[in-house]
């Protein structure tokens, strides 16, 4: 008989006491503001954070809803707020290379106040500037250099005129220019009355002619050179009024921002780019005047947006400001939900302008490396990782320490148009990835300029212990939670319930599930229970109530399941014995709800040549775990029976009515009874289900989901009948683990249902069939009568009767070949 007793009510459940609790309802708690059982993940947070070299970003690790999100909000948002505000940085015009804007670097505040100086100071010369070309001092100095060229060229005609009539020659200007003809007492001569004059004089009048001729031409030629003059003399005198004009407001802002000095530089090529570019302010005015001379209204070139002069004057000079922060803000702390590229470095947009793209300085944005400069930067790690080019675009940042806007379709040859190339601004700040552990091992393994980025892991777990302090500190952060939700306060019936499920949750009656997200849903479901039943609390029932309605939502197919089992369709016994057959147990999960079902386990053996058959496996449904559980089972009877002798059986094992994939160990103990079972000729106990893995020694080991298990094979039992015959083998080592629910625990308690921990197969077997294992004697034997003993004389038998029929084969060949 078996030496292994059934373990005790107490030992199923953990049960919190809400008496431990000083404390009536959670309202009376103060918020959580630690996080609960995470130590370790905290430190590597608050070292990562604190590191101030390159490479020391940090990536956050584990389970989804564990509260790595929260924690790292609420921690970094302190961080940030004691640190100073980073840099405001803006985008200007480069008038010397407008593909290439320059990056102007401000403290917090000083940008958006530059921006509006700016503005102010295109609208002031918008004023300023026509009123100076306005004024009786320009007007007058102006009409004196065109007097001046007035005269001067009055003058040369007229000197020519003297000279012509000293030579009898008048000066004629007609539609086609300026004629020379011959005169006689004051009037020009007729063609007629030319050519009655004697030859030599008619050589002279024609000498003298063409010498005149040769001084209207020479004059005529130096007309442009006076006229380049009189120009140069205008433009001149329009540069010494804009200078005049635009210089005084330019100095008070040179005065205001003298310690930038780039801001400096900045607005000293806006002044000289307003001088020459005068006209941006002025109005057309007749004969070209009013400074028409100083500039062609801004410079056409190919990324140049056409508009109205006021609106071309603002955009030329106008501040783009890229980032703009509060001067007591404190260091920024950004989120970016959707971390695309152009989310991640920024973009420069375009606009369509009589069929082309074209852009400039003003149109380039921000992205979030920029709004988060020198300060922290949080990202989702899958979301980066699936963004096309995101990844690739936030290492090259990292290394390259600097933010280098770029257009995309550009850099991989997809478009053709002009672009910019904004200069490139310094990064300086600390990412923060946070995702799944996978993700953190896939890149540690693949990508090898993670680890050269990522220095730091903070790896939350997926659970933490479970003590006084911790029970009391997961009631601040429940209490914490329902306040934020505006839900009832937790009594303490209910904050020992919550607590409960969260072990269960844990698979460790020691621990609590670190998974905080998925007990706050419970707790806001209990509230709906509450509140339908007018209390003013949610109390342990409303928990209750709540986790019975989650399970009903999503049982479907398990009562499905269990419905097929009771009309045996799906055959499982639940009393008598059966030879060679075992119930196990299989865990399925659908999403977050996982169940077990019983499987029945069944085994077969013949004379063979020492091979275990795994069915599974044959039919390609077995996984690789399942695969290396029957080959244990090999060593084992090899060990333990074999001695000397070498196996000579053929076995088969199978689990019945499986129909699809089987992956996990924890069926190689129950495959191994069933198959002592079929060697010993023993039947085996149906009313009790087994589950665990077991070594080449025989020692049983623990598995997952052993709450799930034991409470599948209960449930069939219980719908059934349940005789006080029924049970759950389990792995000693799985004690600690349990969690079970109420009705099991009640069962047990009443003695309808036992659970037994087993260490050992023999300890196993005996249970299983009512028989003694038996230990082996000196002689290696085991004693007469017991299962060991009758598996060790069928194998002896088998390999008895292999050697008989392998000599009689011999034999036979030996007598054909003689």
């Amino acid at each position: 008989m078996s030496d292994s007793e059934p373990l005790a009510a107490d030992q199923l459940h953990q049960r919190c006491d809400p008496a431990a609790f000083d404390f009536e309802t959670t309202d009376e708690l103060e918020d959580l503001t630690a996080m609960v059982g995470q130590d370790r993940a905290v430190e590597a947070v608050e070292f990562g954070v604190e590191m101030d070299l390159y490479g020391y970003n940090l990536f956050v690790l584990g389970p989804p809803g564990s509260g790595k999100h929260s924690f790292v909000q609420r921690y970094l948002s302190q961080k940030a707020a004691a640190k100073p505000a980073a840099s405001d940085w803006c985008y200007a015009n480069n008038f010397d290379e407008p593909r290439k804007p320059i990056a102007l670097e401000l403290p917090a505040g000083w940008g958006r106040a530059l921006r509006d100086d700016i503005d102010r100071l295109v609208d002031e010369a918008y004023t300023a500037i026509p009123s100076a070309f306005e004024s009786e001092d320009y007007r007058a100095r102006r009409q004196a250099i065109e007097k001046a060229f007035q005269a001067a060229q009055t003058k040369r005609f007229q000197e020519i005129q003297s000279r012509a009539r000293e030579r009898g020659i008048a000066v004629i200007q007609t539609p086609t220019g300026v004629e020379l003809v011959p005169v006689r007492d004051g009037k020009p001569m007729a063609p007629q009355e030319i050519e009655a004059l004697p030859a030599q004089e008619r050589q002279r009048l024609q000498q003298e002619t063409e010498e005149l001729g040769g001084e209207i031409q020479q004059a005529i030629q130096g007309m442009p050179s006076l006229i380049r003059d009189v120009r140069d003399k205008i433009r001149e005198l329009d540069r010494e009024i804009a200078m005049l004009a635009a210089g005084g407001l330019i100095d008070d802002l040179t005065e205001k921002y003298a310690e930038h000095r780039k801001v400096v530089d900045y607005l000293t090529s806006v002044q000289a780019d307003m001088i020459e570019n005068v006209a941006l302010f002025l109005g057309q005015r007749e004969g070209g005047g009013g400074g028409g001379g100083a500039g062609s209204g801004g410079e056409r070139h190919a990324l140049s947006i056409q508009q109205p002069k006021e609106a071309a004057a603002k955009r030329r000079y106008c501040i783009n400001l890229l980032v703009g922060r509060e001067a007591d803000g404190g260091a920024p702390l950004v989120f970016e939900n959707h971390p695309t590229y152009q989310n991640l470095v920024g973009e420069i947009e375009y606009l369509a302008q009589m069929g082309a793209l074209v852009t400039d300085f003003s149109l380039i944005k921000s992205g979030a490396l920029h709004r988060a400069n020198g300060g922290y930067l949080v990202l989702d790690a899958h979301k980066i990782l699936t963004e096309p080019f995101a990844w690739q675009g936030l290492k090259q940042a990292l290394k390259s320490r600097e933010i280098r806007i770029e257009s995309l379709g550009e850099a991989y040859s997809l478009i053709r148009t002009a672009t910019l190339e904004p200069e490139p601004i310094p990064l300086d700040l600390k990412i923060i990835l946070i995702g799944e552990r996978r993700l953190y091992y896939l890149l540690q393994a693949y990508d090898p300029e993670f680890m050269e980025l990522f220095k730091v892991a903070a790896d939350f777990d997926d659970r933490m212990p479970r003590n006084a302090e911790t029970n009391r500190l997961f009631a601040q952060l429940l209490g914490g939670v329902a306040r934020q939700d505006g839900l009832r306060p937790l009594d303490r019936t209910g904050v020992a319930r919550l607590i409960d499920e969260s072990a269960r949750h844990a698979a460790h009656a020691g621990k609590l599930s670190a998974t905080v997200r998925r007990t706050a849903d419970i707790m806001r479901e209990a509230n709906y229970w509450a509140e339908r039943h007018g209390a003013e609390a949610v109390d342990g029932d409303a928990v209750e109530a709540a986790v019975q309605a989650r399970i009903r939502r999503a049982s479907r197919l398990r009562d499905r399941l269990q419905e097929e089992v009771l009309e045996e369709t799906l055959l499982i016994d639940t009393e008598g014995a059966a030879t060679g057959q075992v119930n196990g147990l299989a865990v399925l999960e659908l999403g977050d709800f996982s169940f077990a079902r019983p499987n029945r386990i069944t085994a077969r053996v013949a004379l063979g040549s020492g091979k275990v058959l795994d069915i599974e496996r044959e039919a390609k449904l077995g996984g690789p775990l399942h695969s290396k559980g029957v080959l244990i089972l090999s060593g084992y009877l090899a060990g333990r029976y074999g001695g000397e002798t070498p196996l000579s059986l053929a076995a088969s094992l199978v689990l019945e009515q499986s129909y699809g994939g089987v992956e996990g160990d924890s069926a190689s103990s129950a495959e191994l009874y069933a198959l002592l079972s079929a060697l010993a000729e023993a039947p085996i106990r149906q009313g009790l289900a087994v589950t665990g893995s077991v070594n080449q020694h025989g020692r049983v080991q623990a598995i997952g989901g052993v709450n799930q298990k034991i409470e599948g094979f209960f449930e069939v039992c219980a719908a059934r009948g349940l005789t006080g015959d029924q049970g759950v083998l389990i792995p000693a080592a799985n004690v600690k683990h349990l969690m079970l629910r109420r009705p099991v625990v009640e069962a047990v308690e009443a003695g309808r249902f036992a659970i037994y921990p087993i260490a050992t197969i023999d300890q196993g077997i005996a249970l299983l069939t009512g028989l003694e294992a038996g230990a082996p004697g000196a002689d290696g034997r085991f004693p007469e009568g017991s299962l060991n003993r009758r598996v060790m004389d069928r194998l002896a038998a088998f390999a008895a009767a292999r050697k008989a029929f392998g000599a009689e084969e011999k034999a036979q060949g030996d007598k054909a070949g003689s």
